[in-house]
């Protein structure tokens, strides 16, 4: 038997994936073999396993904390949302059936079994679960046939620490009112309480500490400072979208309601020079030098948005400036003449026009394409070089297969034969299906440089994407391990 350890969260986005990614980091630093775990995850941010499963990108960041090969173990529920009402449900990392939510929420117990299957995978080859919850526990509604938090807490006997954002106010009072609406068995399996996102002088708020304490005998575990990181969040609740923060290189990323895998722009982030600005209205087109139109769960809902905005004038209209667009798997499918539905894959409206920026159809298909793959550039690149040849990797998600019409070329020979993506013939509209094609230090360096060339910039090639993520886990674990008690965590854990 392994050990373990839980981390709930008094509500969403207090940190319960950034802990749990920490705390992997720091155990493994100390030489410990440990793997992360979330029963049942939302988000529309997924990633593809080497052997093709699909699972959340939270757990892909913890797993890389934790210096392991992401495992759909690791998330053995996915829920890709769909509508308000229903979602995806991605089952061991395939897809199982669109639900709505009386209908999964009725149906979840009978997932009990396969949640327990992948955790039993995980027991076998590591000495410590770091398991992290999902919204609140104290949810009395959703309490019954619980999978996620005190449900998952009692079905592997796991300690649990319960986690507070500062940060928004009413830290005490959110956790007192959690702890009281567990029941008493839910109560004594909480150890300790952690304050995230703190700013100020920790002097102040011990005091409060002290006489919170009085109230409710649990001991404070860490009181974690507020510090912005540049790793990838888990879902669409994120602060990033509303930075303000300017550059000498703008990316404008169109802000779809439906928006999948925005942590394709994570990696802009690490260079010093160039801001990610989420495209919300017309006026946000002003400056930009890169235009992406994002990955989508549901890209004719998300294609019927722009028609019915703005937004797609916006697009016509940087496209007349000659800005290059860039659209990532339903980005380059809605940069097509059409897009049909006749199965209703993902909803009942047949067909619908796309951009037209790229002469392609796509029909989209009932099995979803999920691989890693590689392949070569095959053409000439609009960013002043070129980069035929250029070896690029990513990983496909996508339930659409895409035509290439005339005056329209392939952009990647891929390594199974296969050619991804298209290119138009001024060269200045591409698209692929590859998610993560940015991280590729190569290619989005051909990019950038283009652009700061085209701006009287230096250029820079400093960036190493692999290498500065991996330092922004190491500064993650350092901060977390000075602020937080690393001696009564372990106690927790080999209890």
């Amino acid at each position: 038997m392994s050990h373990n350890i839980m981390f709930q969260g008094t509500g969403s986005t207090v940190g319960k994936s950034i802990l749990t990614a920490a705390l992997c980091r720091i155990l493994n630093d100390d030489g410990v073999s440990v793997a992360p775990f979330k029963s049942q995850n939302m988000a529309l941010n997924s990633f593809v396993t080497k052997d093709g499963k699909e699972m959340g990108r939270a757990q892909v960041v913890q797993a890389e904390a934790a210096r392991v090969e992401p495992h759909v173990a690791m998330n053995p529920i996915l829920l890709k949302p769909t509508s308000d009402v229903g979602s995806q449900v991605i089952l061991n990392g395939k897809i199982h059936k669109n639900m709505t939510a009386s209908e999964y929420f009725s149906l979840k117990k009978t997932f009990k079994e396969e949640i327990m299957n992948a955790y039993h995978q995980l027991e076998e080859t590591y000495d410590v679960i770091v398991i992290e919850g999902a919204g609140s526990p104290a949810e009395i509604n959703l309490r019954e046939n619980d999978v996620v938090n005190m449900g998952m807490a009692d079905m592997v006997d796991a300690p649990v620490i319960l986690i507070g954002d500062i940060d928004k106010g009413g830290v005490f009072a959110s956790i007192y009112g959690t702890v009281m609406l567990l029941e008493p068995e839910e109560r004594k399996r909480i150890k300790g309480y952690i304050i995230n996102k703190f700013r100020g002088d920790v002097n102040i708020l011990q005091p409060g500490i002290d006489m919170f304490y009085e109230k409710l005998q649990l001991p404070c575990l860490g009181v974690i400072p507020y510090e912005p990181l540049k790793i990838d969040d888990e879902d669409s609740v994120t602060e990033r979208f509303d930075r303000q923060e300017e550059a000498a290189i703008i990316i404008g990323v169109i802000r779809l309601p439906y928006m999948s895998n925005f942590t394709d722009f994570t990696v802009f982030e690490l260079e010093d020079d160039v801001t990610v600005r989420y495209i919300k209205d017309e006026k946000d087109f002003q400056g930009i030098d890169l235009l992406v139109i994002p990955g989508s769960k549901s890209t004719i809902k998300d294609m019927a948005y722009l028609h019915n905005s703005a937004m797609k004038e916006g697009i016509y209209r940087a496209h007349r400036r000659q800005v290059p667009i860039i659209g990532i798997c339903g980005g380059y499918q809605m940069l097509g003449d059409t897009i049909e539905d006749e199965k209703g894959v993902e909803t009942a409206m047949s067909s619908i026009n796309g951009l037209g920026l790229l002469h392609m159809a796509t029909h989209m298909e009932e099995i979803k394409q999920t691989t890693q793959v590689k392949g070569r550039l095959l053409t000439t690149s609009p960013f002043g070089a070129d980069h035929q040849h250029l070896l690029v990797g990513g990983y496909e998600i996508h339930m659409g297969k895409t035509e290439l019409l005339d005056g329209c070329e392939p952009f990647i020979q891929l390594e199974d034969g296969r050619c991804d993506g298209a290119i138009s013939e001024r060269k200045d509209v591409m698209g692929t299906y590859l998610h993560g094609i940015f991280d590729n230090d190569e290619w989005r360096n051909l990019i950038l440089n283009d652009i700061r060339e085209k701006k009287g910039l230096e250029k820079r090639t400093d960036v190493d994407f692999a290498k500065e993520k991996d330092m922004e886990y190491d500064k993650l674990a350092k901060l977390v391990r000075e602020h937080m008690d690393m001696d009564a965590i372990k106690e927790i854990i080999y209890k």
